[in-house]
């Protein structure tokens, strides 16, 4: 096929009239926010969206207030709430959900990276991953954007592209020659690609070699990547095909040359793909409650009702931006269920007025955020460029240090998180207190389970089975004078953590230490990690320790949690 020759690029089309500005003003710090890494010194962010340093307080203030972000000193750091854009765009979509599943069972028989892909204008987003942890393996990210041409999936999409969108990825060549914006791929060397040979290496992604890709890959209905992200990493992929023929997603298979040369990888790779491919293509065709059922785990629900604006404009006067708020809400009018909607829908679902969505809808199309028909919008996935790539690449730890860190600023004694590693406890974040007497724990710390809050918290958390194979291997030795050591009164103990919610510990670890632990749910309602306050004990007693110190160990777990909820809908988070 012949493509049209490379053009100058175009200035972006000017804002519809109906747009709202401040709305605009506030993605584009999103957006500056996560190029950056999801965090950045908020004079960085001036400089970048080029808005007066008014403007970006406000806006800061008013992504504060939702939840989206948060500041540390003179840093702008986003918040794991942000992540609830991008989850309704992938509920809306319903990939994940349909074919998440086959795509992990895919990567567990073969044993190698396993991705799901969506075009997203003349590039490609990843919407699933399903690693292997190894020294070398796949390193993108949900939300991560890959040009077209540097990737298995690229050439299959590619294929549907017309003249217009031809003539838009040679402007953008011509324009970022060496793919400065798309940071999660190596850079390109600006002398690289000129070249028009179709194999491996650089040429293959120039004008003429991925157009000679995009012809191999329609004829023989998969696509390979040799080495054209980074040496080493090689990946087959085929279309998913929608009830209609289109192609949906792609599904890749990613390995590296140590283990599979680019020959070898379509061999080994290729009846298991299209089997997989086969199977999703048969959920995709299911009804949705057939094909899989819907997300009923507990999780915050947005306070960003009418009211709720009104109040905060009051309490923060011009530094809540009633109408930028409105705006990003919108976005949440979408989800499972919801992947079109017409105007009136999105009014009821956010609680705005018809106008006030209208202009908002209007914005967000024009950006990109939305497509439309006339009568519906829909999600698109340049969603998940408002920083879900480098949220969800969040630890558990991670998440919780920020509320850490507000738990010891409001009781003035030290915090911990931990998990159980083995039949000890494992500490993998914490926040000392400045006293002269104060408890000295670093991270990795490994406590026996039994005599502490924290463990006491997660033995409690697990099936009665598994509890009970641990404590008969556990030898109970007795640490200080207070030290529980026998089964029946540990197994009793465990029950009132169980039905209490909370453990209680005193001068069983150290003589002088006693501790509050509660637990930490993720969305499934498992305890994957527990919260302590330590103290020492001779400051109050154990009664006073409690009332004082469990609402606000409480609070914290819970806002520990609502994070936890949002980041974990589609993105794993580990522990560690």
């Amino acid at each position: 096929m012949t493509q049209p020759a490379a053009t100058t690029p175009s200035a972006p089309p000017a804002p519809p009239p109906e747009a709202v500005g401040p709305l605009m003003r506030s993605l584009s710090v999103l957006r500056e926010l996560a190029a950056g890494g999801g965090r950045q010194p908020v004079g960085d962010l001036v400089r970048r969206t080029d808005l007066a340093r008014s403007t970006v307080d406000r806006v800061l203030s008013t992504l504060a207030r939702l939840g989206y972000v948060r500041t540390e000193g003179r840093d702008a750091v986003l918040a794991p709430r942000l992540l609830e854009l991008g989850n309704a765009y992938l509920a809306a979509s319903e990939l994940p959900d349909r074919l998440g599943p086959l795509a992990d069972r895919l990567a567990d028989e073969l044993d190698e990276s396993v991705s799901l892909a969506v075009p997203d204008g003349d590039g490609v987003r990843f919407v699933h991953q399903a690693t292997r942890r190894r020294a070398m393996s796949l390193a993108f990210r949900i939300g991560d954007l890959l040009p077209a041409e540097r990737g298995a999936p690229g050439a299959l999409f590619a294929d549907r592209w017309d003249a217009a969108d031809w003539r838009r990825w040679r402007s953008r060549r011509a324009a970022d020659p060496t793919d400065a914006g798309f940071p999660a791929v190596p850079p390109r060397r600006a002398e690289d690609g000129a070249g028009d040979d179709a194999g491996p290496g650089p040429d293959a992604g120039s004008p003429a070699g991925f157009e000679a890709r995009v012809a191999a890959a329609r004829d023989a209905g998969w696509s390979l990547d040799d080495q054209l992200i980074e040496p080493g990493l090689v990946a087959v992929a085929m279309p998913v095909r929608d009830t209609a023929g289109r192609p949906v997603c792609a599904l890749s298979v990613v390995s590296h040359t140590s283990r599979l040369s680019a020959a070898e990888l379509p061999d080994a790779v290729l009846p298991h793909l299209r089997e997989t491919v086969c199977a999703m293509e048969y959920a995709l065709s299911l009804p949705r409650d057939a094909a899989s059922a819907p997300d009923t785990a507990p999780g915050p629900s947005h306070p960003a009702h009418a009211t709720w604006m009104r109040a905060s404009k009051q309490e923060l006067g011009p530094e809540f931006v009633e109408s930028m708020a409105r705006g990003l809400i919108t976005l949440t009018a979408f989800g499972a269920g919801r992947a079109e909607l017409p105007l009136t829908a999105v009014a009821e679902a956010t609680g705005l007025a018809r106008a006030t969505a209208r202009r908002a809808l209007i914005t967000l199309e024009h950006l990109g955020y939305l497509a439309t028909d006339g009568k519906l919008f829909r999600p698109t996935p340049k969603v998940l460029e408002l920083g879900f790539a480098p949220l969800s690449g969040l630890t558990l730890p991670a998440l919780a240090q920020p509320h850490l860190v507000a738990l010891v600023e409001r009781v003035h004694d030290s915090a911990s998180m931990a998990v159980l590693s083995g039949d000890d406890i494992q500490y993998v974040a914490r926040v000392p207190t400045v006293r002269i007497m104060s408890v000295n724990i670093t991270l990795g710390t490994r406590f026996p389970a039994y005599p502490t809050s924290m463990g006491r918290v997660l033995l409690a958390g697990l099936p009665p089975a598994e509890l009970s194979a641990r404590l008969a291997r556990t030898d109970l030795a007795p640490l200080t004078r207070h030290t529980v050591t026998d089964p029946g009164r540990l197994l009793a103990l465990l029950e009132e953590v169980r039905s209490h919610g909370f453990a209680l510990v005193d001068e069983e670890l150290e003589e002088g230490l006693r501790s509050l632990a509660v637990p930490v749910r993720d969305r499934t309602g498992r305890v994957v990690s527990a919260v302590n306050v330590s103290t020492h004990a001779g400051r109050c007693t154990a009664d006073e320790a409690r009332e004082a110190l469990l609402p606000a160990l409480r609070s914290a777990a819970a806002a520990i949690e609502a994070d936890l909820w949002v980041a974990g809908r589609y993105a794993r988070i580990p522990v560690l």
